[in-house]
């Protein structure tokens, strides 16, 4: 039997987080996504997967998952409205423009608060 990549569903990022109550306040209540599920024990790591449309994101503490500073492009059609909706949040960490991207597209870029980079990009 050889393998093929007929049975890939998805790429599914997991990004480096520090601070879990900061990334909840920033992915859900700032970005919109929605909480999927959250491991979390007092004297352990963490673990939070979250939802926004068909983007999934895993974001962990645990050593050795992820690496502070992870670009992620997420392509969107809807920058305008995606940056009018940032905008109207007030979220004091952050305020970002929509600026030229390569291939003649545009994105905004936001960062979490463990410097991972999320880049929603719409092509020209």
């Amino acid at each position: 039997m050889t393998w093929t990549t007929d049975g890939v569903r998805a790429i599914v990022p997991i990004l480096r987080m520090y601070d879990l109550a900061a990334t909840r306040r920033f992915y859900l209540d700032y970005l919109g996504f929605s909480e999927v599920h959250l491991a979390d024990s007092s004297d352990g790591p963490a673990y939070l997967i979250v939802a926004l449309g068909p983007v999934r994101l895993h974001l962990s503490s645990h050593h050795g998952d992820g690496t502070p500073g992870t670009a992620v492009l997420i392509v969107t059609g809807e920058l305008d409205a995606l940056h009018s909706t940032l905008a109207s949040k007030g979220y004091p960490y952050m305020n970002p423009g929509i600026d030229p991207a390569p291939g003649g597209g545009r994105q905004v870029v936001v960062l979490d608060p463990a410097g991972n980079e999320l880049r929603f990009y719409e092509p020209s």
